[in-house]
Order: structure tokens, then C-alpha cells, then sequence
């Protein structure tokens, strides 16, 4: 015994069952928070960011070499990507950068983070 199924074609984009599903994130929210998470997705990046946010004042890139357990180029790395991502700045005085916390950029991203996930529960 066979089952005549036939299928309809429809364009892309239209909805087949639901009239009205809530779409929620739009894609560049969706990137902004994927963008967030991968920022944060990293352990030595979140022991740079505890370090920085617990000291007040700017801490020595030496201070986060003793400090840290990686060699100076992956602290390097790892303290580029969080300038990129703007959530902390440095300060240059003779050889030594000196890094700091970029506060306001820190609590627009747990902002975005905490906000979509008081949204999903």
C-alpha cells in the first residue's frame, strides 16, 4: 500500500503552518549577542576582565604576565580581542601599557546579555 503525499511548493519565507510565530531576535541582535558570548567565551579573557573590574586603578601588562598562567603573546592576543570588542583600553606610560576597564561598555554588554536571557525565561 503506497501514500499519495503530494507537496506543495512555496517561496521561501512563507509559513506553512503558524500564522504567527514570534520571531524575537532579529538577525543583528542574534549577531550582537553571538558577538557578546564569543567575547566572553574564553577563560583567560574572563581572568583579564576579573582582574581589570577588581582593580580600581589600571593594572601593568607585567602584573597581568605574573599574574596570569600563559606567556605575554597569548595575553597579547587575548587583550587585543578585548579592545576590539571595546571593554577595556590602555594607556601607554614609557614601555609599559597600562589596561583598564571600559565600564560603561561592560554594563551595555551585560545588558544585552542579562536582558536576553531574562527574555528567554
Amino acid at each position: 500500500m503506497t501514500a499519495d503525499i503530494s507537496l506543495t511548493e512555496r517561496k521561501r519565507g512563507t509559513r506553512c503552518c503558524a500564522d504567527n510565530v514570534d520571531t524575537g531576535l532579529s538577525a543583528e541582535e542574534a549577531q550582537q549577542l553571538s558577538d557578546d558570548l564569543s567575547i566572553l567565551a574564553h577563560p583567560i579573557r574572563l581572568q583579564i576582565l576579573d582582574i581589570l573590574v577588581r582593580n580600581e586603578e589600571q593594572v601593568c601588562v607585567c602584573d597581568l604576565e605574573a599574574t596570569l598562567p600563559v606567556k605575554q603573546p597569548t595575553i597579547s592576543h587575548h587583550l587585543k580581542l578585548l579592545r576590539a570588542a571595546g571593554l577595556i583600553d590602555c594607556e601607554r606610560r614609557g614601555l609599559w601599557a597600562y589596561y583598564f576597564v571600559r565600564r560603561e561598555k561592560l554594563a551595555q554588554l551585560r545588558g544585552r546579555v542579562f536582558g536576553q536571557l531574562d527574555a528567554w525565561s
